[in-house]
């Protein structure tokens, strides 16, 4: 009997030994790809630190040598720095609150059923997939022209004065190019986190008397947080470093009015060929974008933690 037992117990016991897990060294495969791109991030970031503490321009090859903080001091005393600043900073701002609070709206409207849906769908999603400096000769060249935009001729037509945006209102002219390019993303994302919503929970919500209002402020809004939280997140990244739009439509100005940090550092570099300046642009725009980007992923862990 105790013979029997002990075969028993062996035999179950067998089965638990081959199903466990086993210990396989993974790092042979990963090590190629990790060394890669290790490499492809280190060494254009090293670069550009070296040439930040240097002096070097182009077109004085004969002045080099260390700079110490020469080129960070010149640059954090520079007027142009904090103008590009805030227009980066309103930049965003305007494009978040556009793309957010449309999105929003756009994606409750396409979760309704209604004739059409499909082709509506694609037409707002299409501009996504057009490249930054297409999107911004058409917005230049055919709606916002003075002379032969369609604006123009909406206001020709109906007896209003012509308005030259890239002339007059040139960083809110560029906001309005990047929000419906940015758009389409924002309500990709919300749409299907609306469309995870439970059915039920939405059906006993207008079993209780829920109007759409409530629906929308006490329902959906709140399960649309986390959504919200990751397009805030990766569209702020990616606006930090808006460049095509400007450098196609305002070329930063007239004067600084849409200069932004990306079209800073491109100004020292290749307008001024102050290699050593704007790799120390670059330095600070790279710490900008990790503080913003610490903040952002801490806060989205916050509220998926929550």
């Amino acid at each position: 009997m105790a013979t029997q037992t002990s075969t028993s117990s062996a035999a179950t016991a067998l089965p638990a030994k081959r199903v466990g897990r086993r210990s396989v060294n993974t790092w042979p495969l990963l090590s190629p790809s990790v060394i890669l791109l290790f490499l492809w991030m280190i060494v254009p970031l090293a670069m550009t630190l070296w040439f930040s503490f240097q002096y070097y321009n182009l077109l004085s090859p004969e002045v080099a040598g260390f700079a110490g903080w020469d080129n960070y001091s010149y640059l954090l005393t520079d007027p142009a720095l904090w103008t590009a600043m805030i227009n980066t900073l309103y930049l965003v701002f305007w494009v978040l609150v556009i793309t957010v609070g449309l999105g929003t709206l756009l994606a409750v409207l396409f979760d309704q059923e209604f004739y059409g849906r499909g082709v509506a769908r694609l037409l707002a999603i299409a501009p996504f997939f057009v490249m930054p400096t297409v999107s911004a000769l058409i917005w230049k060249n055919m709606l916002m022209h003075p002379v032969n935009g369609l604006f123009a001729f909406f206001s020709r037509s109906l007896g209003l004065p012509v308005i030259d945006f890239f002339t007059d209102f040139p960083l809110t002219s560029v906001i309005i190019i990047v929000a419906w390019q940015w758009l389409p993303f924002a309500l990709l994302i919300l749409l299907t986190a609306i469309q995870s919503l439970d059915h039920e929970q939405k059906e006993a919500a207008r079993m209780d008397g829920a109007g759409p209002f409530s629906m929308f402020f006490f329902i959906i809004l709140p399960h649309l947080a986390r959504a919200i939280s990751v397009v805030i997140m990766i569209e702020t990244i990616f606006l930090l470093s808006v460049f095509a739009e400007i450098y196609v439509t305002t070329s930063g100005g007239p004067g600084l009015a849409s200069t932004n940090l990306a079209f800073l550092i491109y100004l020292r570099a290749l307008r001024e060929y102050d290699v050593g300046g704007a790799s120390a642009g670059g330095v600070i725009a790279v710490i900008l974008a990790n503080i913003v980007a610490i903040f952002l992923v801490r806060s989205i862990a916050k509220n998926i933690a929550d």
